[in-house]
């Protein structure tokens, strides 16, 4: 197969950073080809092979292996020994790793190739955590007096969430301090949260003991954190709170969690360990609720799901990354100089 489109993912990062693992240690290699998520062409068939034919075109899947449920352990030209992603020209895979996109598709082949990785990843997300909340709230969001609110932290994944979420009844909001983005919630009718009103939220506990002024700061953009959950839920609190941050928002976003309410996270970007006070979160009945992409049989179902409800990016204008600009996308997206959650690269021609 040869890659025509991918999608530049989080764990690309890391393993260009060879942080929070070494990859290619961890593989037991001394180099390999990263990318998971992209629209390919099958260029070729091995004889047994039933699948797919021979130019079609197809989304390549990261479930190298999975469990008995279908639920991924090692991915695909991540910490899977021996694959090859899609920065390569041309190579070689299993047959069950690529789905063929419907010739009618209502979508292109680039918003596929740019959405697909979070948004299934999202969907999943939303389907346990949806479920864990109405485990203990037994109606939907529309029979209670205060339309509940769910708030995101994140990237991609959590606007694709977020997305869901509104269709289920929530009220819905996401932070940014860019204001190319927050139009974009605007527009999408999710409600714009300037991260820029509360510049010091980044808890660190050490800090906190030792500097004074700094302890002094947090505290305050703490204070106005809350004060905009408060006021974006009629004082009742989040009722979900997608956290794909970590470490810098945790202790606020625990603070601004409602009673019954659900912390869900699919993702690690500052900081894998945390500290939580048990017996609060029990008090509080929060649920914690972690998920890693989707389920390997629930692809086409999602992906009908996405044909049918029109649930996809819209890509406009931005720049697309051809194969010799892949080190300026590493770069852009390490250093946050991009305004899409979505970065787009082109390896071969379509």
């Amino acid at each position: 197969m040869e890659p025509l489109y991918g999608s530049w993912e989080a764990n690309m990062t890391h393993a260009l950073q060879r942080s929070p693992v070494d990859v290619c240690r961890q593989r037991g290699e001394d180099k390999m080809v990263i990318g998971n998520f992209g629209v390919v062409r099958v260029v070729r068939t091995g004889r047994e092979v039933t699948r797919v034919s021979a130019g079609d075109l197809c989304l390549m899947q990261a479930f190298a292996r999975t469990d008995d449920l279908g639920y991924v352990r090692l991915v695909h030209a991540y910490d899977a020994p021996g694959t090859v992603g899609v920065l390569a020209r041309q190579t070689k895979i299993r047959e069950h790793l690529l789905m063929r996109l419907r010739p009618d598709s209502r979508y292109t082949p680039q918003q596929w190739a740019a959405s697909y990785g979070r948004y299934w990843t999202a969907w999943d997300n939303w389907k346990v955590a949806y479920a864990c909340w109405r485990a203990q709230v037994p109606v939907p969001p529309s029979e209670l007096a205060i339309q509940p609110l769910v708030f995101g932290w994140g990237g991609g994944v959590t606007l694709a969430e977020l997305e869901l979420a509104a269709r289920d009844g929530f009220a819905v909001a996401m932070a940014s301090g860019n204001p190319t983005r927050l139009a974009e919630f605007e527009a999408k009718g999710i409600i714009p949260v300037d991260r820029r009103q509360f510049p010091d939220l980044d808890f660190d506990e050490a800090r906190m003991a030792a500097e004074p002024a700094y302890a002094a700061r947090y505290r305050h953009s703490e204070r106005m954190f809350l004060r905009t959950i408060g006021e974006l839920s009629k004082g009742e609190g989040a009722a979900i709170i997608i956290d794909n941050i970590g470490r810098p928002v945790y202790r606020a976003t625990l603070r601004a969690l409602g009673r019954q309410g659900v912390l869900t996270t699919v993702g690690w970007k500052q900081g894998m360990v945390l500290q939580t006070m048990r017996a609060t979160e029990c008090i509080k009945r929060h649920i914690h609720v972690h998920t890693h992409a989707c389920r390997f049989h629930d692809m086409q179902e999602i992906a009908e799901f996405q044909e049918r409800t029109g649930w996809m990016l819209t890509l406009g204008n931005q720049r697309t990354y051809t194969f010799d600009e892949i080190p300026d996308l590493a770069r852009d997206y390490a250093e946050g100089n991009l305004d899409s959650y979505f970065p787009l690269f082109q390896i071969n021609a379509n």
